[in-house]
């Protein structure tokens, strides 16, 4: 009994020795603080990477849209406005006889639309009169060529103005609205240029026609004077018609 008391105490010595190192070894610890710190950290750290990530969305958009207002229009009308404004340019330095110079215009005025003299001969007379119908009938004809270039350029010009309207409403940045916004208004110049040319063609013509006019009226005096100043005149005489 002496033996097995000694060892039932040795065992029990063993057990409580060794028990609580294994016990031990699979305890946890938990610490409340320290676990709320834990999850305050981690909280804060998620915070900062999902405003890291809306910045850099923010950044994105921003590089995009400032890609759409750099991006140029994939339209231009000024070609064809171009093309319309030569045509009537083109014309306009077509025209016959007196043309848009200022010297021209000053030689045929001192010439053939000048006052008649008394030293001019009859041939001249007629001479320039001639001349000055055939001014008057090629400016109208200057006048009427300009005009239907126009009218043919109101077709194009609509084509073009409906195009750079829907370019315009369809603009994705703001260099895009402005380069509509500036074709739009080339094609108000190059209208606007067609109406300046179609004004001074119709004042050339009525110019021309206005200055044949007034020197028909001075030739005419001209020429009747000359008439009534040679020899005595008409006299008038009894006739007598029937036997």
């Amino acid at each position: 009994m002496s033996r097995l008391r000694l060892l039932l105490a040795v065992s029990i010595v063993a057990l409580a020795v060794v028990a609580p190192q294994d016990v031990k070894a699979q305890w946890i610890v938990f610490d409340p603080n320290n676990y709320v710190q834990n999850v305050l950290t981690a909280a804060r750290e998620l915070q900062q990477i999902n405003n890291q990530i809306t910045s850099l969305q923010n950044e994105a958009q921003m590089l995009i849209n400032q890609a759409k207002n750099l991006a140029s229009l994939p339209y231009s009308s000024l070609q064809q406005l171009e093309q319309s404004l030569q045509k009537t340019q083109q014309l306009l330095s077509q025209a016959q006889r007196i043309a848009y110079d200022a010297q021209q215009i000053d030689r045929a005025f001192s010439t053939v639309y000048a006052p008649s003299s008394v030293t001019t001969s009859d041939g001249l007379l007629v001479a320039n009169a001639q001349t000055r119908w055939q001014n008057s009938v090629a400016g109208l004809q200057d006048a009427m060529r300009v005009q239907a270039t126009v009218v043919g350029n109101l077709d194009t010009n609509r084509i073009q103005m409906s195009a750079l309207v829907t370019a315009s409403q369809g603009a994705s940045g703001a260099l895009q609205a402005s380069q509509a916004g500036n074709q739009l208004l080339a094609l108000q110049a190059q209208q606007l240029g067609d109406l300046t040319a179609i004004t001074a063609a119709q004042s050339r013509a009525q110019v021309l026609q206005a200055a044949q006019v007034a020197a028909a009226q001075d030739q005419g005096r001209e020429q009747l004077r000359r008439f009534l100043s040679q020899g005595t005149g008409y006299q008038s005489t009894n006739v007598q018609m029937f036997h």
